[in-house]
């Protein structure tokens, strides 16, 4: 049964269509107006799914974590506050992460100085440090690169039966209509969507595509650090 008080309600449409505002939804006893946004499952999803919101309340949540940790920090070696960033910061950056694939730079900017100020109370590196070495230096994969590393993950789990069923149906194997070299390259289909896809099977077991992959990654987003 649904409860009343806890209901929402969301329209969800394009932000470049002006669509007529819905009217009052009858729930029980309750009338539940229409939200612009609305939580589900700790994702904040709103009207045009562009995940403002949820990008909003993540660095806010986020942001008071590390304030709260840096409270306390002077009385703490670095591996502890490590421990404490990954436990109440890190946990939340990668909760969900891969709904964020595709975001403008800007959206993940933000994200990005979230882990940067992390960073910068695990290794106590000044304000004015540049944080791109100190990331390396703390094996840390930028936020991009997490999002990237997630959406893999699953996608490998799904193609090697590791995933639930409603993943499994969503990725397909290219099956081309006639003999190609891209015939043996276990390639994927591409939705019709603005997607992109990953394709090569390299990896014999799940922990063996986890290293590979996060030092393909890793290796790419600090390639111009020594």
């Amino acid at each position: 049964m649904l409860n009343d008080s806890k209901t929402e309600v969301i329209h969800l449409s394009s932000q470049f269509v002006k669509t007529l505002p819905l009217p009052p939804l009858t729930i029980g006893n309750a009338a539940i107006d229409p939200s612009t946004s609305a939580r589900d499952l700790g994702v904040v999803i709103d009207s045009a799914l562009n995940m403002k919101e949820h990008v909003k309340a993540l660095t806010r949540s986020a942001s008071f974590a590390i304030y709260k940790i840096g409270k306390i920090c002077k009385y703490l070696d670095s591996k502890s506050t490590e421990h404490l960033v990954h436990a109440f910061v890190t946990s939340r950056l990668d909760c969900c992460n891969s709904l964020l694939f595709g975001l403008p730079k800007h959206q993940i900017a933000k994200l990005q100085r979230i882990q940067n100020s992390a960073a910068r109370l695990v290794s106590r590196a000044k304000y004015r440090d540049h944080m791109k070495p100190v990331l390396y230096d703390l094996h840390w994969l930028p936020i991009e690169q997490r999002i990237v590393y997630k959406v893999l993950l699953i996608t490998f789990k799904a193609l090697h039966d590791l995933a639930p069923l409603y993943l499994k149906e969503l990725v397909n194997t290219y099956q081309p209509t006639r003999s190609l070299r891209s015939t043996t390259q276990n390639l994927l289909s591409v939705p019709k969507c603005n997607t992109k896809f990953y394709g090569e099977r390299a990896a014999d077991s799940i922990n063996h595509f986890k290293s590979i992959l996060k030092t393909h990654l890793f290796t790419n987003a600090f390639s111009d650090v020594s």
